[in-house]
Order: C-alpha cells, then sequence, then structure tokens
C-alpha cells in the first residue's frame, strides 16, 4: 500500500569576499555559508545505489547466464539510487547498527546521500503481505535508537544527515487494524529518537487515494511531524505525478507548510486501483531535488522496483526480487 533540517553548526564558517565598487575602491562582504534552516536537504547532493542491491545481484546474475539484454537493464536500475531498507527480519537488534555505519561511511566517502527506510514496528503491515517487524515497542524503540546513533556518529564530520522515511503504511493503516492509538504513539517515539540524533525525517504520508488528506495531517500531527522535516507520499505505490502533488500540498498545508517527497519509482503509468504487483505499471520520474516552488522537496524512488509487493498477481513474497515485474516496469519506460 501504499527530521530535522541539516545539522546546525554552532560556528558559521566565513568567506571574506572582496567586492569591488565601481572606481570608488573595495568593501569587504561577509558571507555566512552556514545554510538557511529551511534549505532543502537534497541541494547540492547527489544520492547514494545501493552496491549490494537486489538488482545490482541479478543484473551479476544475468551476466553469469549469457542474458545481456536482461543483465544491463537491472544494471541501469541498480545504478539508479534507491531507498535502503532496514528491517529486524534482515538486520536485527546488534547488527543493524554495523550496517548504517557501513553504508553511511561509503557514502559519505564518496560524496552521496544515503536515503533509508524504517520498516519494523511491532505488528507491521497487520499480519498483511509484509507482516513482521519487532515483537515489543521497547525493543523497537531501542532498534531505532541504534540506527539513529550509527547515522549520527557515521556523519559527524559530514553536513549532511542520512535521510530516513519513517513506517511506510503505519499511520495509514493504523485505523484498519484498530490500533491508532498504539501506532501512533510508537511512530512518535521513533521521531523522536531520530529528531534528538539530529536525523532528516520524512514520515510517511499514505497517497492520494487512501486516507483523506484532513485525516492524514491529524495522524501526522500526532505523530510529531512538528520534529520532521516532513512526510513522504506515494510510497509502494503507482499513483501519478499531478494526482500526488496535489494531494501532498493539501498535506502540506494541513501540517504547518511541511516539506514532503514523493516515491516516482512505479508511477509513470500511473495507477490501475491495484496495490499489489499491477501489471502495465512503468518506471516514473528519476530521483532528484525538485526546486518549483512549493513543498515537494524530491522525487525518491522509495520502493525498489523489481522486488515485489507480495504473493499477489503471480508475484513472489513481499520484498522478493521479481524479474517479470522488474523488466515490464523498465520496458513500458522506455529502457
Amino acid at each position: 500500500m501504499g527530521a530535522a533540517p541539516k545539522r546546525r553548526r554552532l560556528t558559521a564558517t566565513l568567506a571574506i569576499i572582496f567586492a569591488p565598487l565601481l572606481a570608488i575602491g573595495s568593501v569587504f562582504a561577509i558571507v555566512f555559508l552556514t545554510p538557511p534552516p529551511d534549505r532543502n536537504p537534497f541541494t547540492e547532493v547527489s544520492l547514494y545505489a545501493d552496491p549490494d542491491s537486489l538488482a545490482a545481484n541479478a543484473a551479476s546474475d544475468a551476466t553469469r547466464a549469457g542474458q545481456a539484454a536482461n543483465a544491463a537493464l537491472y544494471q541501469r536500475l541498480a545504478d539508479t539510487p534507491t531507498a535502503i531498507w532496514l528491517t529486524p527480519e534482515e538486520y536485527p537488534r546488534g547488527e543493524v547498527g554495523t550496517y548504517v555505519r557501513q553504508v553511511t561511511g561509503d557514502a559519505f566517502r564518496t560524496g552521496h546521500l544515503p536515503v533509508f527506510v524504517i520498516y519494523g514496528v511491532p505488528n507491521r503491515d497487520c499480519g498483511n503481505e509484509s507482516s513482521g517487524g519487532l515483537s515489543s515497542t521497547q525493543d523497537y524503540y531501542s532498534w531505532v535508537g541504534e540506527i539513529a546513533t550509527a547515522g549520527q556518529e557515521s556523519s559527524a564530520d559530514s553536513e549532511k544527515s542520512p535521510i530516513y522515511i519513517v513506517e511506510p503504511d503505519a499511520l495509514a493503516l493504523a485505523q484498519q487494524c484498530n490500533n491508532e492509538s498504539q501506532r501512533v504513539g510508537e511512530v512518535r517515539s521513533a521521531v523522536d529518537i531520530l529528531h534528538k540524533a539530529e536525523a532528516t525525517i520524512y514520515l510517511d504520508g499514505g497517497h492520494s487515494t487512501w486516507r483523506s488528506a484532513e485525516d492524514m495531517a491529524r495522524l501526522l500531527t500526532d505523530a510529531g511531524i512538528g520534529e520532521a522535516r516532513g512526510f513522504a507520499s506515494n510510497v509502494s505505490n503507482y499513483n501519478a505525478d499531478d494526482i500526488e502533488h496535489d494531494y501532498a500540498e493539501k498535506l502540506s498545508q494541513l501540517t504547518g507548510n511541511s516539506h514532503y517527497v514523493i516515491d516516482t519509482s512505479r508511477n509513470g503509468n500511473g495507477s490501475n486501483g491495484d496495490w499489489c504487483n499491477p501489471s502495465g505499471r512503468a518506471l516514473g520520474a528519476t530521483p532528484g531535488i525538485v526546486s518549483d516552488g512549493s513543498h515537494h522537496d524530491a522525487n525518491l524512488w522509495i520502493k525498489a522496483p523489481g522486488e515485489s509487493d507480495g504473493q499477489c498477481n503471480g508475484g513472489p513474497v513481499a520484498g522478493a526480487w521479481w524479474p517479470t515485474s522488474a523488466l515490464e516496469l523498465t520496458r513500458n519506460a522506455g529502457w
């Protein structure tokens, strides 16, 4: 189904610029290089592409199998910066911090910005296709704390914080799962933990064809969007850019003009109303900063193209590599 802004420096770097004023002489202009508080965190950065993604592994496998055309498509997917999903099943407590340090260290060392998805809330997806998560709220807070600490330590010498997309579907799905109060509290605590680590946070804000903007704004407000950069829209969904942008702008206005990112990984042909492995879809706009005068910070590939939504419409389990989907998405996009 569907952060705080960059770490503030306590001291500003000063640049002295000599500016000639016609024939009168020269004056000194003092320029503070510390960015303004509302600066887009995607400004002047290149996003990180995980060299060990499922798409990268699929490209290697296809090359070994002599499938050159498929390998080229998979490698092009692998080279497109895509969010890295952190789940307790793959990266449990005691290991997730090491992994986050590894990724952020590699990203910052090469001048790139990593985007992570935190996806481990207890009773995740309410037993649906992506069920799982931590066994208790305390375990969850400990796990998120390990992620936050690792990201903060890794970015100590950088002017950037990793980007965190917090708990896709958790708020929007909570009413259906009859645990809205608990879920809001869990997400709020995760935001608090990340905020204290000076992280850049976007809470998941559902999408345009799910809950109303008014309802979603209430949930985001209660879940601590005031301590976040903003929200993410259309995560793992297929809604077209214009529809999603209109929804996100309305939601932004209802949450104090918060900023947002849109998942464009698979919305090139818009939605046919099916959220789980629908056919006929295409890759959307490639990831990058948006500067259109709205509150839209960036388009991101949050859901990795080629990874299944679940065991529906012929797909494997959620998150597994599915060549059929990868090839259809790329070819429908004209790749």
